[in-house]
């Protein structure tokens, strides 16, 4: 009977699949073509502008898991890390088997990471080898889990609702609310100040952008992202240097580490300046675009955004949760996660849809579409608050998921709850009250309310 139900729910998967692909091509067509009569600037432009909105990209991976689940190119998508070509896999199962396979699908981050750090490589660009498991061991001890709830929730919570009562109708969500928060955590919380808050939001932002973002390789990027590094290289060495003369023993991230030093004498001032950068560059640009996109989905949205007020004003901080959480599946921080296959191999083996998968290639594992994918997500196309967590892929996924992963989980409810608690929140009129798009990561998006 199980064999049944399973053969079932398979055909029933594939019907849906085939369905919605074929909904999502005539709904893409309408929306490119409207595009093309309404928009403004070039026909490539407008057409590109149209085809790059989150619900197009959604629609696309539709079409895409149905049509051509899996396909390799020998175009490079990406030029700033070596490759020899690009693969594209879509379906939920194969998405996680890539980033499950790390030894076959490694990460490249490296070459970047060394030139951040100034020579070591941190431990986001490290396969799982001995140094990865010596790394994220002293940092775990260093950074708790437990320091979720006493720690970083609280301080959170503290300066969102400070920073946002200075803007009580109106706010500019990124720059008043978003980004300050995290910047708080790093300086608070990971020990780690700049001279202005606004130089440690924008060193972490062009950092996290050359490293992640910049799959061109352009060199104006380059170039500022190398000049940030090296003030917060100095930046983290001047802290060290400070705790250390001070004889403080402040219980945040840099007073763990420099404690665990102590048993642990290679784990030396370099070493914790690399760790921390990497911590660093990972909590402001994250939290800030996570939130602002999960703002922004649920004002589309209004019986989901009447839903999050309800929570934020009782206080519910796990229902808050779940519907920022689902608001941002529809428009994740990263809508694809990369990976560069190690040798020639072959993923979804024994399968119509298997794919070799040529060594050099660099895999565009879509973390977007796998939310989406109706053989793993039920009734993928619907806002639902109750989705088990393993449904949501928005912080990666096996050895390289993001190491503030919990932190961000905690933390994003607990900056956006004093404005959803807000009476008829609601955009800004123009184009104030949209995302400003002119960079990968949210510097405007003013909402106002009663």
């Amino acid at each position: 009977m199980t064999f049944l139900n399973n053969i079932v729910a398979a055909l029933r998967a594939y019907a849906l699949t085939l369905v919605d692909a074929i909904v999502a091509f005539f709904s893409l067509l309408a929306v490119t073509l409207r595009a093309l009569v309404t928009g403004e600037g070039t026909l490539k432009e407008r057409a590109l502008g149209a085809l790059t909105l989150p619900s197009s990209q959604i629609k696309a991976f539709a079409v895409l898991r149905a049509a051509l689940p899996n396909f390799v190119i020998s175009k490079q998508l990406i030029t700033s890390y070596e490759n020899s070509g690009t693969a594209v896999v879509t379906r939920a199962s194969d998405v996680i088997e890539v980033l499950d396979r790390e030894a076959d699908f490694a990460v490249v981050y490296e070459p970047k990471m060394r030139a951040i750090t100034g020579g070591a490589n941190f431990f986001l660009g490290m396969q799982n080898t001995a140094q990865y498991q010596h790394d994220t061991s002293l940092m775990k001890l260093a950074m708790r889990r437990d320091d979720v709830e006493t720690l970083v929730t609280p301080l959170a919570r503290a300066r969102a609702e400070a920073y946002a009562s200075a803007f009580p109708t109106r706010i500019d969500v990124p720059q008043d609310l978003t980004l300050r928060v995290p910047a708080a955590i790093v300086s608070d919380y990971f020990g780690v100040s700049a001279q202005a808050e606004t130089d440690a939001i924008q060193w972490a932002t062009i950092l996290f952008w050359w490293l992640f973002v910049d799959l061109k390789g352009d060199p104006a990027i380059e170039t500022k992202a190398l000049m940030a590094a090296a003030e917060l290289r100095k930046a983290i060495d001047a802290a060290i240097a400070a705790r250390k003369a001070s004889g403080e023993t402040k219980d945040d991230v840099l007073g763990r580490a420099l404690e665990l030093q102590k048993g642990a004498p290679e784990f030396d001032d370099l070493a914790i300046r690399n760790n921390l950068i990497g911590l660093v560059i990972g909590a402001i640009p994250t939290i800030s675009k996570a939130s602002v996109q999960a703002l922004d989905q649920l004002l589309d949205r209004p019986e989901a955004l009447a839903g999050a007020h309800a929570a934020a004003t009782a206080g519910d901080a796990a229902l808050l949760g779940a519907y920022l959480f689902e608001a941002l599946r529809f428009n994740p921080v990263n809508p694809v996660i990369y990976r560069r296959a190690n040798r020639t191999t072959t993923i979804a083996a024994n399968t119509l849809r298997a794919r070799k998968i040529p060594e050099g290639a660099m895999v565009l594992a879509a973390n977007l579409s796998a939310m989406f994918d109706p053989f793993q997500i039920e009734k993928p196309n619907e806002f639902r608050v109750d989705r088990p967590w393993g449904d949501y892929i928005l912080w990666g996924y096996g050895l390289h998921t993001c190491f503030g992963a919990y932190i961000n989980r905690a933390v994003i409810p607990a900056i956006l709850r004093p404005v959803l608690a807000r009476p008829n929140l609601r955009r800004a009129s123009g184009a104030a009250g949209q995302i400003d798009g002119a960079t990968p990561f949210p510097q405007h998006f003013v909402v106002e309310s009663d």
